[in-house]
């Protein structure tokens, strides 16, 4: 997968979106809500009106920007597209989130190779106005930063990023429900992963830490949380498990 070189300065422009743009937007949000409506977390359903989503529109990152400043001192950076793991997580730690401003063809809704605006926007940016989720995601960035000459920390913290922003479950009176982004943008896996098909495992950063997996298909296992107090909770023992894989590397 292409990896570019993070530029500065870059910003959407809204009057190049086409009809088919739109469209697309509209179709995907459409479908995707109505799966939404019943499978994803209550957080997500609350935060993306708070965001002021719509299928009729597609996000203007100014609107977006104005209101993730005002709830959690977030913002989005415009990206081209996948960026180094270095970048990443120096946004990250800046309470910046990269995403990229083009959307998919209709000819090709269900499958891409790199995540384009609908991944990024429609389902990560909803999250961004929840305080305790924020400060969880924070986290992962500035541990990224200090530990970036540490391949294995780097490892360990793409593993958590994954289970958890991206792949992850969360148990609401007794039902699963979605939060992680790679779910919420996925009509085919926003149903199986709250099925009875895939392994559900209960949320541990140690292991989820320790846990390899592969980024090309639908995933065959997820961690649920509680809440996202449990996200939030965490924090401290990430660190504490980070500080003692560097103490070690250090040693080695």
């Amino acid at each position: 997968m292409k990896t570019y070189a993070l530029k500065q300065n870059l910003k959407q422009d809204y009057d190049l979106y086409t009809p088919e743009d739109f469209l697309v937007w509209k179709t995907l949000f459409e479908r995707q809500m109505i799966l939404l409506e019943e499978l994803a977390s209550s957080e997500y359903l609350k935060s993306i009106k708070t965001i002021k989503f719509s299928a009729e529109r597609i996000p203007d990152f100014k609107e977006v920007n104005e209101i993730l400043l005002k709830e959690t001192g977030w913002s989005l950076e415009v990206v081209e597209g996948i960026i180094n793991e270095e970048d990443f997580f120096n946004l990250l730690s800046r309470q910046k989130f990269p995403a990229t401003t083009w959307l998919r063809k209709l000819s090709e809704l269900d499958y891409l190779p790199e995540p384009d605006m609908f991944h990024d926007v429609f389902a990560h940016v909803p999250l961004l106005t929840n305080q305790k989720f924020c400060d969880f995601f924070k986290t992962i960035g500035e541990l990224g930063v200090k530990n970036k000459q540490h391949p294995e920390i780097l490892s360990m913290l793409g593993r958590l990023y994954w289970f958890t922003v991206e792949f992850g479950l969360m148990k609401e009176d007794g039902k699963l429900k979605i939060y992680g982004a790679g779910i919420l943008s996925s009509y085919g896996e926003s149903k199986f992963s709250v099925s009875s098909e895939p392994t559900h495992l209960t949320f541990d950063v140690e292991k989820i830490m320790h846990t390899s997996f592969e980024n090309d298909k639908i995933q065959d296992k997820y961690f649920v949380i509680a809440s996202f107090d449990e996200l939030y909770d965490s924090i401290e023992k990430i660190k504490h498990i980070v500080k003692r894989e560097a103490s070690i590397s250090f040693q080695g």
